[in-house]
């Protein structure tokens, strides 16, 4: 049996427990471009039992100097970094992102995680004593927390894989990745990567598998903390899971972030039209923190019209695959119908469509989106509330600052945000007072040195920054 027949369990590629099989569809083509075991139950049994038996074993990796396991952080990365260019190719082609997108995030930021976090524990302090307020000394201790459940969608599967899998291993933990139904293939590289970088057997496991598996995951015994990324929805019903069973959980969700443009803002798209993409339409819109909800003064907002319908009326919507590709199909045809869905419920509330609001000409095949820019949209529109994971922009109007930051808050949501002006004190000032968990000035990227994360319905914990670390961890105090 081939790599792309088995499942990767306990540092092995093993015959899966049943026949069945996740078939693969290009975005781009709608034609099959590969297959993969579907994990079953008993395979998560595998998984998790494997996972347990190598972070339990006495001289296993949590019991490693953490120097040590950097080394192999390090090693990890450079085998990644050999099978950038692949990787990329492998998520452009199964969910729709474009190569240059792709070959800048899925290709390379999972190195430059594993890098960062290996230099972090090497200065890390895992134990310290603290003189106790009633004489003698505490000794606090870090430990790995155990074993892992990591839960990946498909926009990001191999950077939000990597959020979570490099503080874990950093923190030394052993873990079973549950990679996203639709781009599976690419997890087949990172399993070889782990071989050839010498990660102990068992320390990290493969289980691709649908939503009622990664629920079964979610609930399993063997199972000591639970990372998700993906949907609100599914993130509460994980929380309930794990508020039941008082399993510590990670959840980073959806967003509906407010891109708020002050009346002082350079709009000159020849100066800042790379940034604005970046923060707004990344990855064909399906990027949770993007600023979908576009907030305009009314003095300018004739002018912030233009601007995006010809930031949007530029964009090359083609074949993912496509090196000169800006905006490419929608993951899947399901989220292709999502995406319309809510186009039509745009116009139906009686928002105006000033560009898009179709599928592009001449592209027969595939799951394409125009690029749509919606104006005169108020905020309690459904294409303003809800997240729609599409090319889709709604701009709204405000009267001063104060209300442009009410309306940023007036959302279920609270995951990323930017602010668009020319003095960046002015910007630092109004970002600090919008309820959410990152936001930027005149740009917006997530940064591995800092906690990334949301508030209200965008989720609970952080990933990135050093931070992240601990939520691998449990500390134990011992009285002296």
């Amino acid at each position: 049996m081939t790599q792309h027949e088995t499942l990767f369990i306990g540092g092995e590629w093993i015959a899966p427990s049943s026949g069945q099989t996740i078939t693969v569809v290009s975005a781009s083509s709608e034609e099959v471009i590969g297959s993969v075991p579907e994990a079953q139950e008993a395979d998560v049994d595998a998984a998790v039992g494997a996972a347990r038996r190598a972070f339990d074993d006495p001289t296993g990796w949590a019991t490693w100097e953490p120097s040590a396991r950097a080394v192999v952080l390090e090693r990890f990365a450079g085998a990644l970094e050999r099978r950038g260019g692949e990787i990329a190719r492998l998520v452009s082609a199964q969910n729709g992102m474009p190569v240059a997108i792709s070959t800048a995030f899925e290709g390379a930021f999972p190195a430059v995680l594993l890098r960062y976090y290996a230099g972090v524990i090497k200065e890390a302090v895992f134990e310290e004593e603290r003189p106790a307020l009633m004489g003698g000394t505490t000794v606090v201790r870090r430990s790995p927390i155990g074993v892992v459940g990591a839960i990946v969608p498909w926009n990001f599967p191999q950077s939000l894989a990597a959020f979570k899998y490099a503080p874990a291993l950093a923190a030394g933990c052993t873990l079973v990745i549950k990679p996203s139904p639709e781009t599976v293939l690419d997890s087949v590289l990172v399993a070889e990567a782990a071989v050839e970088a010498g990660v102990p057997a068992g320390v990290i496991n493969f289980v691709p598998a649908g939503r009622e598996v990664g629920a079964y995951l979610v609930s399993h015994p063997g199972v000591d903390k639970i990372s998700f990324t993906g949907s609100t929805a599914a993130g509460r019903s994980i929380g309930e899971t794990c508020g039941r069973l008082l399993r510590p959980v990670t959840l980073e969700l959806g967003g509906k972030s407010a891109a708020i443009v002050l009346d002082d803002a350079d709009l000159d798209l020849a100066t800042i039209g790379e940034k604005l993409f970046q923060a707004t339409l990344l990855n064909n819109g399906q990027t949770c923190f993007l600023g979908t909800r576009v907030l305009a003064p009314r003095s300018r907002y004739a002018e912030v019209v233009e601007v995006f319908a010809a930031l949007a009326g530029s964009l090359k919507v083609g074949d993912a695959l496509d090196a000169s590709t800006q905006i490419g199909p929608m993951a899947s045809d399901r989220q292709r119908d999502r995406v319309e869905g809510y186009i039509a419920k745009g116009k139906a509330e009686g928002a105006r469509v000033v560009v898009g609001g179709g599928r592009p000409a001449g592209q027969d095949r595939g799951w394409f989106v125009e690029p749509t820019i919606f104006a005169d949209v108020d905020n309690n529109h459904t294409i303003a509330q809800e997240e729609i994971f599409g090319p889709v922009l709604s701009l709204i109007p405000y009267s001063d600052v104060d209300d442009a930051v009410r309306i940023a808050n007036d959302s279920d949501f609270g995951l990323g945000g930017t602010v668009w002006t020319r003095d960046k004190e002015r910007g630092l000032g109004v970002a600090r007072r919008v309820q959410t968990g990152t936001i930027g000035v005149n740009t917006y990227l997530p940064d591995p040195t800092a906690p990334f994360g949301g508030v209200k319905a965008s989720g609970l914990g952080r990933e990135l920054g050093p931070e992240s670390i601990g939520h691998y961890q449990q500390i134990q105090s011992i009285y002296t």
